[in-house]
């Protein structure tokens, strides 16, 4: 789908957190055939978040299914476990929490030794700066507008004020090319507003897959960003 917007090109993320796992294939072809960009796959160990969610099984599961791009929010301790699984099910890009390891640098290292891009996550209490040093090795930084952990949840409201100073940090240090992301509570009515604030890539998960069908729900998102 993709719009330009503040001279940002602007990408909505569906995260199948939030579909119908009984019928998550016919859920993932509705929303590639309403306008989604890519898939954000929020996996959760039970850890560092109190909930579980899916695996690398699930991943190469959906691989098959879509040609878009898949995105893997690791919301688990000990991320580098993982890793290679998710390259071997055809991740394009693996999102790990700044507070879930002690060794970021070699997780972002691992990550692009194995092919897949990658992306840093902030929770709503984790500060902005915290990326700085770790610049040069990801292509994405993911801002939290919810507590991470479960979908559904309500829009932090402050959040658009840190999503604005990590707009300001990735334009000053030079890293337009870092796409700035939201998850949580994201829907048609603050979509605007949180573009405005500097964000660039958005998921959304019940707001996509809910009760009405994503080419209702991709319509209204048009008419916001046009």
């Amino acid at each position: 789908m993709g719009f330009s917007r503040n001279g940002r090109n602007l990408l909505i993320a569906p995260s199948i957190l939030s579909a119908d796992f009984l019928r998550l294939g016919e859920e993932v072809k509705s929303a590639e055939e309403a306008g989604a960009d890519l898939f954000h796959l929020d996996m959760m160990d039970g850890h560092f978040v109190p909930n579980l969610t899916f695996g690398p099984p699930v991943v190469a599961g959906l691989r098959k299914i879509t040609t878009l791009p898949l995105e893997a929010h690791l919301m688990v301790l000990h991320p580098e476990i993982y890793l290679q699984e998710l390259a071997d099910a055809g991740i394009d890009r693996v999102t790990v929490h700044v507070e879930a390891t002690t060794h970021l640098h070699f997780v972002l290292a691992r990550i692009g030794a194995l092919g897949m891009k990658a992306g840093v996550a902030l929770s709503p209490a984790t500060p902005v700066g915290t990326v700085v040093d770790i610049l040069d090795m990801i292509d994405l930084v993911l801002v939290m507008t919810v507590n991470p952990g479960f979908g559904g949840q309500s829009f932090i409201p402050h959040s658009i004020k840190k999503i604005a100073a990590m707009r300001t940090l990735l334009d000053e240090a030079g890293a337009r090319h870092i796409r700035l992301e939201v998850d949580g509570g994201i829907k048609a009515g603050n979509l605007a507003r949180v573009a405005d604030s500097g964000a660039d890539t958005f998921v959304m998960g019940s707001a996509i897959f809910g009760d009405r069908p994503c080419s209702t729900v991709f319509g209204e998102i048009r008419a916001v960003l046009s």
